[in-house]
């Protein structure tokens, strides 16, 4: 069986600081896959190549057969990428049907004209993506909150809000981006239930990262462990969360180096988006 989503050899520096070196996995149809590492390993960055904001300087990463190398980030997300970030990304003034909403704006096919006149097309296509938006918020159990504009929500349900928009795309792959960041048990216990739900009923491939080690080994079908943006360990939870070179890069001697590593990324990073913006 031909893999949905294929990494092979990815290297991606900043200013000669190593972010991934020489990366390899590959991704499933309806497997759900967790990254893993020290802060600073390259999770983050994996999930900035494979949505277009990053651009490796070696290796290929294909996705359903195409290679997205090179590819805007708004283009991957038409062949069926979406994201969810670590820090809460939503327009606080809007609705939660409205936020959600917004991720269906890839599906949308009338123009300004049809859209002033509303009828027809337009209107056939506005009653269909409000339906869809309407099963996501009653699949993620946040209907007493619809018409709630999201700003005034507790954190737990922005997360659930935010995981909606992204359902709203239609993926046939799901970035997950430290779901669990800043949520107490009882949030965590939900989210995880909804993620395994978005599996089982929805048969969406996903790929997590997530810092919550009871949470990965819980869920996931398969572990890949990254340190100093290099793969030590790839295979099932029960055998990864064994492994002598993972708990030595966790919580052993090359902590410190790791953590070192973590800073020398971002300020690389940060000095690139500098570059960027002048």
């Amino acid at each position: 069986m031909n893999s949905l989503l294929v990494v092979k050899d990815v290297r991606l520096s900043f200013a000669g600081v190593v972010a991934l070196d020489g990366v390899t996995f590959t991704a499933d149809s309806g497997e759900l896959f967790a990254i893993i590492g020290p802060n600073g390993a390259g999770k983050t960055s994996i999930f900035n190549c494979l949505n277009g904001v990053y651009h490796p300087q070696e290796g290929t990463i294909s996705f359903d057969g195409r290679s997205l190398l090179g590819m805007k980030p708004n283009r991957i997300a038409a062949l069926g990428i979406a994201r969810t970030f670590q820090n809460i990304e939503l327009f606080e003034n809007l609705t939660v049907l409205d936020n959600i909403l917004l991720g269906r704006h890839l599906h949308f096919t009338y123009g300004p004209l049809a859209a002033a006149v509303y009828q027809g097309r337009a209107k056939r296509e506005e009653v269909f993506h409000r339906a869809r938006a309407e099963d996501i918020i009653d699949f993620l159990e946040i209907q007493a909150f619809r018409k709630s504009l999201v700003g005034m929500l507790p954190y737990g349900v922005q997360k659930r809000v935010e995981l909606g928009r992204a359902l709203a795309m239609d993926p046939k792959i799901l970035l997950l981006d430290e779901p669990a960041a800043g949520m107490n048990l009882e949030e965590t216990e939900d989210i995880a239930r909804f993620i395994l739900d978005i599996k089982e009923e929805l048969g969406i491939a996903m790929i997590l990262v997530e810092h919550d080690m009871g949470l990965v080994m819980d869920i996931a079908d398969r572990v890949m462990v990254l340190d100093f943006g290099r793969k030590i360990a790839d295979g099932p939870p029960q055998v990864v969360q064994r492994d002598p070179e993972v708990i030595r890069a966790y919580l052993g001697e090359e902590f410190e180096s790791s953590e070192l590593h973590a800073a020398e990324v971002e300020a690389a990073e940060a000095a690139k988006g500098r570059g960027e913006a002048s």
